[in-house]
């Protein structure tokens, strides 16, 4: 799969296109990127889909914008996975955000060589949000370009969705999450060095960078950890800001592996959550902590016994 910086094509080939931000990647945007590979196979288009970096509404009010289900790097291996041949990943700036609707439309065309563009039926687009699949159509008419819209995926009646998503997580509804993504929810990052306060305590943990200030789950679970050598190892993780260590914390993420103890600082991991064990906590001091902390280790050994993972 070919990553490209903007609206630029390395070579002349037309393509089946599709827009959006595609965060989680969820089964919403399966369907999407499942019917554009089955328009450009009958077409004999390659595959491109167009996302933004930063996502828009982090550009314009960063304070409100919703919390990240993907970092860029989990987005393009989920797109790799489903079989993508191109992505283009455009920076959203100033410039960007002031394009008019038809020069946005007039670039797909003229740049990338578009010849098929699915789109969600709910996608807007251009300055102040001006464009819509109307004009997009109407202006692929005049391109003898075909454009079709996608209808929402429903799931029990919800429409599956990024805010479904977050909200599941954000409740701790992991099952529900997993229902909704069509896989168990992960975070993935580099095990950075820590102030080691679990290594003091008896607990040591890897620290995962976290890409984005704003986790969408908080709490202490019981977790399933990929290493990219290939290893998976049973844990139990907490992503919070620590009241107990420090004032006003930013989130952190650190997992404390079982029956572990290589040396993996640097390393890439992925982080399956499994199952919510409670919300997070300020104790009285390090003593109490360290208690909760054997008890959480415990209840999550005991869930793996109990499911079989």
């Amino acid at each position: 799969m070919q990553i490209l910086r903007g609206l630029i094509s390395p070579d002349s080939q037309p393509v089946a296109l599709t827009i959006g931000n595609f965060d989680g990647v969820h089964l919403g945007h399966q369907a999407l990127l499942e019917q554009l590979q089955i328009a450009a196979r009958e077409r004999d288009l390659a595959t491109a889909a167009i996302v933004f970096e930063p996502h828009p509404r982090e550009f314009f009010t960063p304070l409100q914008a919703p919390a990240r289900l993907t970092n860029l790097r989990e987005k393009m291996e989920r797109f790799a996975v489903l079989g993508l041949n191109r992505v283009h990943v455009c920076r959203f700036n100033k410039k960007l955000a002031q394009t008019s609707a038809t020069d946005f439309i007039d670039a797909l065309y003229k740049k990338l060589a578009a010849k098929y563009v699915l789109i969600g039926d709910d996608f807007r687009f251009g300055k102040a949000r001006g464009g819509d699949f109307a004009l997009m159509e109407k202006m692929g008419q005049q391109q003898g370009i075909t454009v079709k819209s996608m209808s929402s995926v429903l799931k029990g009646g919800v429409r599956i969705s990024s805010t479904a998503v977050r909200v599941a997580l954000s409740e701790g509804n992991l099952h529900l999450a997993r229902r909704y993504l069509g896989r168990t929810y992960s975070i993935s990052g580099h095990v950075e060095h820590g102030e080691k306060v679990g290594r003091k305590l008896g607990y040591p943990t890897a620290n995962i960078q976290l890409k984005h200030n704003r986790p969408p789950l908080s709490g202490i679970f019981v977790v399933r950890v990929r290493i990219e050598s290939g290893e998976i190892v049973k844990g139990v993780a907490s992503l919070g800001v620590r009241p107990t260590i420090e004032l006003n914390g930013k989130p952190v993420l650190e997992v404390h592996l079982f029956d572990f103890a290589q040396e993996i600082y640097g390393k890439h991991l992925y982080v399956d959550f499994l199952h919510k064990l409670r919300d997070e906590m300020k104790f009285s001091g390090l003593e109490s902590l360290t208690q909760q902390i054997a008890l959480d280790v415990g209840q999550a050994k005991d869930w793996f016994i109990q499911n079989g993972n």
